[in-house]
């Protein structure tokens, strides 16, 4: 199915039962919720999907859960991270046939280096399949920078590369990369409380994370802000940035999943070394969502499906 970059794409959490497996059932009716709400595809596996605690198996079995319950309404994009390029060509391998319509490309967990090791490791992701990938660059949290240059350099020599998912924070690097690719590429934000901002220099998409609790606000407030509706998208984005700002922080997946919870989506359980929040971590999260829920304004959205 084609990928419409130019869309709200949730980063989806990995939902759990009490023995910590991952929960199918919940898996496929949260994205139900989500695509029904207007987003258009889902990314499996990322850092909010809890990848790194997910067995090869396991992001398989998510991957087809997810074709089988939205497939036929919205790409599935899982991420391909790991910690080695042979590994990460399997996933691209296995996942590919298992109906996959394109990837979110990591740089290698654990191991970080220069641009040298990181382009092989890229490329030789990309040359395992000829589906369409968005590369993500996350130096925050990866330590890996792919800087426009370098960005460039693997547009040029890879044509399915078509996105890149930018989360270094800093929205100049989307003015960066059209100065060196035009619109070669599909610019998507990746840091939730950045995407007005990136929107109104040049970025089309958002893998979003708070959308996993709030889908309807997360497309409402990316229409208004690519519509040039300016006054509609700053209201919404001052009512929605103290939540935005809970995917900025170490335990993001923590904050958005207890929050997804509040709002009758899943559970806040996540999988060792992570540790569900407790004292005032909690009570201050629970402050923010009860503050937001008591001004929540009325938003209307297209929906599918």
């Amino acid at each position: 199915m084609r990928i419409d970059w130019k869309s709200v794409i949730p980063a989806q959490t990995t939902p759990f039962n009490q023995d910590l497996s991952v929960d199918h059932g919940q898996l496929a009716g949260h994205a139900r919720w989500m695509v029904g709400a207007g987003c258009r595809g889902i990314v499996p596996g990322g850092s909010l999907g809890e990848g790194a605690t997910l067995t090869a198996a396991e992001k398989l079995q998510v991957l087809e859960t997810l074709v089988r319950a939205v497939g036929g309404l919205v790409p599935i994009v899982p991420a391909v991270a790991s910690a080695s390029t042979a590994e990460s060509v399997r996933f691209v391998q296995d996942a590919g046939a298992a109906g996959a319509s394109g990837f979110m490309v990591l740089p290698p967990y654990v191991y970080t280096s220069d641009w040298r090791e990181m382009k092989a490791h890229i490329a030789a992701i990309l040359a395992a399949t000829d589906l369409p990938c968005m590369l993500y660059n996350n130096p925050v949290a990866y330590r890996t920078d792919f800087l426009p240059s370098q960005i460039a350099e693997l547009a040029h020599e890879h044509p399915h590369l078509a996105a890149v998912k930018e989360s270094s924070t800093d929205v100049r690097r989307v003015t960066g990369i059209r100065a060196l690719l035009g619109d070669r590429l599909e610019i998507l934000v990746g840091v939730d409380d950045a995407i007005v901002e990136g929107i109104a220099v040049g970025a089309v998409g958002w893998i979003a994370g708070l959308v996993n609790a709030f889908p309807h606000e997360s497309v409402a407030l990316f229409d208004a802000a690519r519509a040039g509706r300016t006054a509609e998208a700053f209201a919404l984005y001052r009512w929605f940035l103290p939540l935005l700002r809970l995917d900025t922080v170490p335990k993001f997946v923590q904050l958005i999943k207890l929050v997804q919870e509040k709002q009758g989506w899943g559970s806040a359980r996540v999988r060792p070394p992570r540790l569900e929040l407790v004292g005032s971590e909690l009570a201050e999260t629970l402050a923010i969502l009860k503050e937001a829920l008591a001004h929540r304004p009325s938003v209307s959205v297209e929906v599918v499906g």
